[in-house]
């Protein structure tokens, strides 16, 4: 049966209004102070650092500031205005009324900053954050094995390990990938996402109590649909605007990663927080690479991360004391080219559940990497020179057949070939001086 171009059309304009519709349903706007689930007196803090930092602003300009409707600004900058902190200022071109802050309002405005240099969008409230996280959890969809296979068509693997690879995506349990190094192991965990698939909505801040924690990170949160919407004042359509729609996060660390970026971090100088690494990948998935290899030990990690990886939920604290409970939703994986069994004990290995090995290739898959890198490098190869590699090094020198050496030999090859202005062609030459090179 064909479809049409219009009735393809029609259902994708049906399928984003779907999902638009639920978006809505999932974090409506807010149209009063209090179904924003933030304190006015927060708020109205941060209005006046905005208008400390921009000098003088419209309705709108704060509308998109804040991110909040113009009925809630409006509300806002009476108030600020019969506290003496704001005053009205000549308006524009197009008839939009001015404020700035009168010299009380200065006084207040540094205070606020003082206190917590947070200037961003109003941030959300931790319980509605904790509702949300969790109904966007990537497990509430099962992967199948067709969704993996779509997800990693790119990727050359052995169909036993999407057999392994998928039940533990749908696991709640921690996933430990283990092998050689160059098998593949971080290129396949940095592709996973794609077989997640959507889009999730990702907070710009938090609230705890008075204090703002910043969540949003555009390093790692990818805007989906050109960022956030186009406000207006009464933001009448949409969702809100105070959370970022992003692809599912996939947080990256490995070597780098202390102690100290496991908690909420706090900067003395611009008196702002910022989130964890954990919290910051919630609905998505965080790849701690190279395990065993960290500032901190994978003994240190697990027992920090004992009760979230069991329970799904982390607790953090505050510069001030206060501890205060997120939830752990997201897919944590480790990665590792150390024995397991050096890094933890047998108790730790039971929690991580799964344990998924990666090795060597078979000649097959090999081979298929071996030309697929060749035609992406625009080189030539034939089959005899392909054998010339398999007899007279791997087979001869005992080297197994790992994903990472086509990449790694044939660019060798690639860059020698620019430089003498050979042919595109891969030779028995090539390859005697491309192995000589790499290999010690």
């Amino acid at each position: 049966m064909n479809i049409s171009r219009e009735e393809q059309s029609s259902k994708s304009i049906a399928s984003n209004s779907e999902v638009l519709q639920m978006e809505t349903q999932l974090a409506p706007r807010p149209k009063t102070i209090s179904e924003t689930g933030v304190s006015e007196s927060l708020l109205l803090d941060l209005v006046t650092k905005h208008l400390l930092a921009a000098g003088v602003l419209t309705r709108e300009q704060l509308v998109n500031l804040l991110g909040v409707t113009g009925g809630i600004i409006q509300q806002l900058l009476d108030t600020a205005k019969s506290l003496a902190w704001v005053e009205n200022r000549q308006t524009t071109a197009d008839g939009q009324m001015r404020y700035a802050l009168s010299a009380g309002g200065e006084v207040h405005a540094k205070q606020a900053l003082s206190r917590n240099g947070y200037l961003g969008l109003a941030p959300v409230p931790l319980k509605q954050y904790a509702n949300i996280c969790k109904k966007q959890s990537s497990r509430a969809k099962a992967i199948t094995f067709e969704m993996l296979e779509a997800g990693l068509s790119a990727l050359v693997l052995p169909k036993d390990l999407l057999f392994k690879i998928g039940p533990a995506m749908n696991s709640s349990r921690p996933v430990l990938i283990y092998g050689p190094p160059g098998t593949g192991k971080s290129y396949l965990c940095r592709h996973l996402n794609l077989t997640l698939g959507d889009s999730v909505l990702i907070p710009y801040a938090l609230a705890i109590g008075n204090e703002v924690i910043q969540v949003y990170d555009p390093e790692l949160h990818h805007k989906v649909g050109g960022g956030r919407e186009s406000t207006s004042l009464n933001l009448a359509e949409g969702h809100d605007p105070r959370w970022i729609k992003c692809e599912r996060p996939l947080r990256i660390t490995g070597g780098e990663l202390t102690a100290e970026m496991l908690e909420v971090q706090f900067d003395s100088h611009s008196r702002t927080y910022m989130a964890p690494l954990q919290l910051k990948a919630n609905n998505g998935i965080l790849l701690l690479d190279d395990l065993g290899r960290q500032k901190i030990s994978a003994k240190q990690l697990f027992n920090r991360w004992i009760i979230p990886m069991e329970e799904r939920r982390d607790f953090l604290s505050l510069q001030s004391g206060e501890h205060f409970e997120i939830p752990f939703e997201l897919i944590l994986l480790f990665s590792t080219n150390l024995n397991p069994n050096e890094l933890v004990d047998e108790a730790f290995l039971r929690r991580l559940g799964y344990k998924i090995h990666f090795d060597a290739l078979d000649e097959q898959l090999y081979r298929k990497i071996w030309f697929q890198v060749c035609e992406d490098l625009g080189l030539s190869c034939t089959e005899e020179v392909f054998q010339y590699l398999l007899v007279e090094y791997h087979k001869r020198y005992d080297k197994p057949l790992i994903p990472c050496y086509p990449r790694d030999l044939l660019g060798i090859m690639s860059d020698q070939i620019s430089f003498m202005e050979f042919e595109p062609v891969v030779t028995p030459s090539l390859v005697d001086s491309s192995w000589s090179i790499y290999f010690v």
